[in-house]
């Protein structure tokens, strides 16, 4: 199916499900246009894929091999409320939402983040395509001089087209929905925000005074648009994908990022390419329209993969916040990084490998479900009229219930911060951001114009709606 082919009454309003699927559709062939490596990169995820399916008859749990195919996530960097505001209502229409706070100033860098994604059991398996999206944070800019550059460039600069806000208003107008004639127009608009521009909105004398305080505040100041600078597939087997992307010839950072290699997988694991280096023309003065421009480069854009695990509880985070931090105090003067994997993966001997002792401890999420066929077997059963813990362990040995792992579906700060570290083009002032850093999420709901989601609240509902009809089918109260 063409990205904005959509079968239906012209007439008729495009759920947001289907919608969602035909704009990630057509964001991943805009980027995969733009960044051919990216097309690269997910041939490589599609061959792991296949082949672990089919050696381990792997089970998705909850998740479907549709949903794996399709899965994407990708990230933008915005510079205002005001464009983070008009980025909201983009996704809105999606049926994405806002789901918690990341603090990326703690790892050095200028800026807070959300991530907008589906936020129900029943989208996420139609489609998970979420945007990790980034806000810069120019009060904690080291300089003066930079920070009041930044943001003269960044008021001047319209990332979105009046005909994209149009189409926005004509949302808001029929309750927050498109119908299929119209997003055939509303697509292409709102692609041209995450679309790369090779002319700069800056001077190359204001890209430098800018990259040499910060890059990433150059590169979210001095563009014409929030391009995507990565959009990611997720893989079942990373350690085989990062060789393999090795083995292509492709510039791979040289750890993956995240928990360690584990049987039982948990949170997120992460690995890239590193940015590629682009041609970029700037003006001479103010004008872009300049006849005669200056011929540079910059690295932003690079090819990430993800392997996804279980979803864990505040306890289970806690102790791997625990762990993480203790991983990285042992390591921090390893230069061989293969004695660094193998200091994280003593520290990590502390974390269970098993899902029923992950579950039993309390360390993760579940969701549940009943095996209607075993009910008149259940010895555990007999004379119970109340859903207790107890009866739940008991029915789940008896195999009438079954426990799977809910997919971990959001970010880790430090992992995103690893990442964008590796791809940055110097050094940058990391002793100045980390002075000043903060944790500020009323600042960011303040931006964003309304309260960011809590993923561990979104868990505990699919856990509690799944015991809820187990509970119903097997005629118990909770």
């Amino acid at each position: 199916m063409d990205p904005i082919e959509y079968n239906g009454s012209c007439s008729a309003v495009v759920e947001q499900d289907h919608l969602r699927t035909i704009f990630a559709l057509a964001l991943s062939s805009m980027y995969r246009k733009e960044v051919p490596l990216y097309g690269d990169l997910v041939s490589i995820v599609r061959d792991i894929n296949s082949q672990v399916l089919f050696r381990t008859r792997l089970g998705l749990g909850s998740d479907s091999s549709e949903r794996l195919d399709v899965e994407r996530h990708g990230a933008i960097r915005l510079g205002t409320p005001a464009e983070l505001q008009t980025v909201r209502r983009i996704f809105a229409l999606l049926g994405m939402r806002a789901v918690d706070y990341y603090d990326l100033s703690v790892a050095g860098l200028p800026m807070h983040a959300t991530a907008f994604r589906s936020v129900d059991r029943e989208s996420l398996a139609r489609n998970p395509f979420r945007v990790f999206t980034t806000l810069l944070r120019p009060e904690l800019l080291d300089s003066d001089e930079a920070r009041m550059l930044a943001l003269k460039l960044l008021e001047r600069r319209q990332i979105f087209t009046e005909k994209l806000l149009e189409w926005l208003d004509i949302a808001d107008s029929q309750g927050g929905r498109l119908k299929a004639d119209q997003i055939e127009h509303f697509i292409p608009q709102a692609l041209l925000t995450f679309s790369w521009r090779p002319t700069a909105a800056a001077t190359y004398a204001e890209y430098e005074e800018l990259r040499e305080e910060h890059p990433i505040l150059a590169d979210v100041a001095c563009f014409q648009s929030a391009h995507i600078n990565h959009l990611t597939p997720r893989v079942l087997d990373i350690e085989a994908a990062h060789r393999a992307m090795q083995a292509a010839g492709m510039a791979v950072k040289s750890a993956i990022e995240g928990p360690p290699q584990r049987q039982h997988p948990i949170l997120l694991r992460q690995t890239s390419f590193l940015a590629l280096e682009e041609p970029v023309r700037f003006p001479y003065n103010d004008s872009i329209v300049a006849s005669d421009l200056v011929s540079g480069s910059h690295k932003a854009r690079f090819g990430e993969i993800e392997e996804r695990g279980a979803a864990l509880t505040a306890k289970g985070r806690q102790l791997y916040d625990e762990l993480q931090s203790a991983a990285l105090c042992a390591g921090q003067s390893i230069i061989e990084q293969s004695r660094r994997d193998a200091i994280v993966a003593a520290v990590f001997d502390r974390f269970p490998d098993d899902w029923s002792a992950l579950r039993s401890q309390g360390l993760l999420f579940c969701e549940y479900s009943c095996d209607t066929t075993r009910i008149k077997t259940a010895m555990s059963l007999e004379k119970k009229s109340h859903f207790t813990p107890e009866l739940l362990e008991a029915l789940i040995t008896e195999g009438v219930i079954q426990a799977r792992p809910i997919t971990y579906e959001d970010f880790l700060p430090f992992s995103a911060a690893g990442i964008f570290r590796s791809n940055l083009q110097s050094n940058f002032k990391q002793a100045a951001i980390q002075s000043l850093a903060r944790y500020d999420r009323s600042g960011l709901e303040c931006a964003l114009g309304c309260k960011v989601l809590s993923s561990e609240t979104l868990y505990a509902g699919i856990e509690e709606e799944s015991l809820e009809r187990c509970a119903v089918a097997l005629g118990l109260v909770r």
